[in-house]
């Protein structure tokens, strides 16, 4: 039987650190003085992501960071071959393999874990030869969790996307993704619906990891006002979350943004 932990493990992604600084092209602010901070305030791995275009992190940076970081380092990154050789070569605690599109702004879906699959099979494959353990970020769907297995994954990240746009519209904010203006103009109770629809899909999902023998992680677009049924889930075992944390330290610093974060994970 599965007996949850009493409070999640939670991986701080620190590329904004590195979005703000590439705003200027200059070497400051350096995502690397965030290493010890995080440690320091409750995180429980440090997470990046490699990505084909460099927008943030770049190879240096993920050198140094995987060099000197007192925390796990999950090294999010693309199939792309070349990209899985870079990874190879840093060897992170954890690479979790991402879809990337180069028009996007962030992460806008999970794996296509079934129409890429040979292409991710070899990925792992290599990974795996180099001990890396690996993630694969997917949709809430069971088809993707059993495919996931199926590779070999030791983790999948549920995509928590879809939940935290309908979370953001049902409370009057802005959504989280630009894809989903649309659905503001669904009334106040098609919204609850469809929010205790997705909060379900991540939770049969979660579930249905977990039945698999597969470690369970959530995140994209989780913040300080919609985590907490997240954290409720117990066959849930990590979250990765950056934006909420890196734009509130910008007003509280970035110790307190971890450690408030952290609270929230608490069961």
């Amino acid at each position: 039987m599965h007996v949850a932990n009493p409070i999640m493990t939670l991986g701080v992604n620190i590329d904004h650190i590195a979005v703000l600084r590439e705003a200027r092209k200059i070497n400051d602010p350096d995502p690397l003085m965030a290493l010890s901070i995080c440690a320091q305030s409750g995180a429980d791995q440090i997470t990046i992501h490699l990505r084909e275009d460099r927008r943030h992190i770049h190879d240096e940076d993920a050198h140094r960071i995987i060099a000197s970081s007192p925390l796990p380092v999950n090294l999010e990154c693309a199939i792309e071959p070349s990209i899985i050789d870079i990874v190879c070569a840093l060897r992170p605690h954890r690479a979790t393999l991402v879809p990337e599109k180069r028009e996007e702004v962030t992460t806008e879906g999970g794996l296509d874990v079934l129409g890429k699959y040979d292409l991710i099979s070899t990925a792992i494959k290599k990974l795996h030869q180099h001990e890396i353990e690996v993630s694969l970020f997917v949709d809430p769907t069971l088809e993707a969790i059993e495919a996931s297995e199926r590779l070999g994954a030791e983790w999948v990240e549920l995509h928590t996307g879809s939940y935290a746009n309908l979370y953001a519209m049902r409370h009057s904010a802005l959504p989280h993704s630009h894809h989903a203006i649309e659905e503001l103009k669904l009334s106040r109770n098609e919204l609850t619906e469809r929010l205790e629809n997705a909060y379900g899909t991540i939770v049969d999902a979660a579930n249905y990891a977990r039945s698999l023998g597969l470690k369970v992680a959530a995140g994209h677009g989780l913040n300080y006002q919609n985590v907490a049924s997240i954290v409720m889930i117990d066959t849930i075992e990590e979250l990765n979350i950056g934006q909420s944390i890196i734009a509130r330290s910008v007003f509280t610093g970035l110790a307190s943004a971890v450690s408030d974060m952290k609270t929230l994970c608490q069961r």
